[in-house]
């Protein structure tokens, strides 16, 4: 007997997350020496249709994000719900990608660490080694040729990137994503003018003051040794331990993690109910009215990295020069724009500033592709769009780029047959 599928899922409280998936995670190396691990979570048949079971979606988080950018809400259970095979790539440095695994796996395999492990990276290392290494490796992973690409704020950035200088997506999905950052963000361009001028130094200052102190107290105790014992080394060893070693401080990144778990601490449901009351005058990164505090805190008490000062100033560089350059290669995002004709989908919040209507347009404006889906979120500004009380939508979205990408790629495929 033919089994008869329900044309619609069960309401979504009602369905056990595990139910939707079978979950693996694997390796993926980059060719300049890092491991970096892919979550995938692989769609399980349902008694629903499933209008894209098996088509492969690649992730990309954001800036200082790992996997819980899409896993702390119901984003990824949403696209499970259609059958969408969901990979989550996280960047050098990030959850599961995490230095102290390039540490423990190079010893291991006896071979040199990468060399930009000590936070040396920046935004040309994410386009050049991590994101072609990670569209591969879904692809093999799925024998497919082609993949769909979602990108979430600079993960969405570049995706811009690679499919200016790639033909293997199937499509483009961008969530929060300027094409054009800081372009109507006054705030941000102010930032980004002056704060490496006068931020950078005086963190480098401070940071020399720092080791300049840990030396000097180093020195102190290593006297008292000399000179004496029993009271004189007791005060020693509370200076500074016998055998510790000097450590030089530097600014080499931006502790988000840290910073993100004491917010979390005070995001209370109170305390974002007052910021609500300012949050449309000043705010682009929240709107509490539109996610649960709940699923909030836990965003930012996990979801939160490292992120390198390398990275930070190339995107104010990026923002003071109106560009977006891999300054490697010389590689023009912008210029390239034209050569984008997958299909794809720009989302972004209607309060946020930092990927709005203004700083989104020339990606609208110039790509070739012949489905394009530009669309602002209503009363979304930038976090709440991956798990905020809209997701219903916008992975609705994501779901009708990948329905037809995969029917166009199938028309393809079939006329190479034919005419061959």
């Amino acid at each position: 007997m033919r089994r008869v599928q329900a044309p619609h899922p069960p309401p979504l409280d009602e369905i056990a997350f595990k139910s939707l998936y079978r979950k693996e995670i694997y390796d993926v190396r980059t060719r300049d020496g890092w491991v970096l691990q892919i979550s995938r979570y692989r769609p399980l048949p349902q008694d629903w249709e499933q209008p894209i079971l098996g088509e492969p979606l690649l992730l990309v988080p954001g800036w200082s994000q790992n996997r819980h950018a899409f896993t702390c809400a119901s984003f990824v259970k949403r696209l499970l719900l259609f059958g969408a095979d969901c990979h989550i790539v996280e960047l050098r440095g990030h959850g599961r990608s995490s230095r102290e695994l390039q540490i423990e796996l190079c010893e291991k395999e006896r071979r040199p660490l990468p060399p930009d492990l000590d936070w040396d990276w920046d935004l040309d290392s994410y386009l050049l080694e991590d994101i072609p290494a990670a569209v591969q490796a879904v692809k093999e992973r799925t024998r497919r040729e082609k993949v769909v690409y979602l990108g979430n704020s600079m993960g969405g950035m570049l995706g811009y990137g690679y499919a200016g200088s790639h033909r293997d997506l199937a499509g483009l999905i961008t969530i929060g994503a300027p094409s054009d950052i800081g372009r109507g963000f006054l705030l941000m361009r102010a930032a980004a003018l002056f704060g490496p001028a006068m931020l950078g130094p005086l963190i480098d200052a401070l940071c020399v003051a720092a080791t300049g102190l840990d030396s000097a107290r180093h020195g102190a105790a290593h006297a008292l040794r000399r000179f004496g014992a029993g009271f004189l080394r007791r005060v020693a060893d509370a200076i500074a331990p016998a055998g510790a070693q000097r450590r030089g401080v530097r600014f080499s990144h931006v502790p988000v993690d840290a910073i993100l778990r004491q917010l979390a601490r005070v995001s209370t449901a109170g305390n974002l109910r007052r910021y609500e009351l300012v949050a449309r005058h000043f705010g682009s990164l929240l709107n509490p009215a539109r996610v649960t505090p709940e699923e909030f805190r836990w965003l930012l008490s996990q979801g939160g990295e490292k992120e390198p000062r390398r990275v930070v100033e190339q995107f104010a560089r990026w923002i003071r020069r109106d560009e977006m350059k891999c300054y490697r290669t010389g590689y023009d995002y912008k210029a390239h724009f034209k050569e984008i004709d997958c299909p794809m989908a720009v989302l972004f919040g209607d309060l946020d500033k930092i990927a709005s209507a203004k700083s989104t347009s020339s990606i609208y404006r110039k790509a070739r592709s012949e489905y394009f889906l530009w669309r602002p979120v209503k009363d979304n500004s930038h976090l709440e769009l991956t798990v905020g009380y809209d997701l219903r939508q916008i992975c609705e979205d994501v779901k009708n780029v990948i329905e037809y990408a995969a029917r166009r790629e199938l028309a393809r495929r079939d006329a190479g047959q034919a005419s061959g």
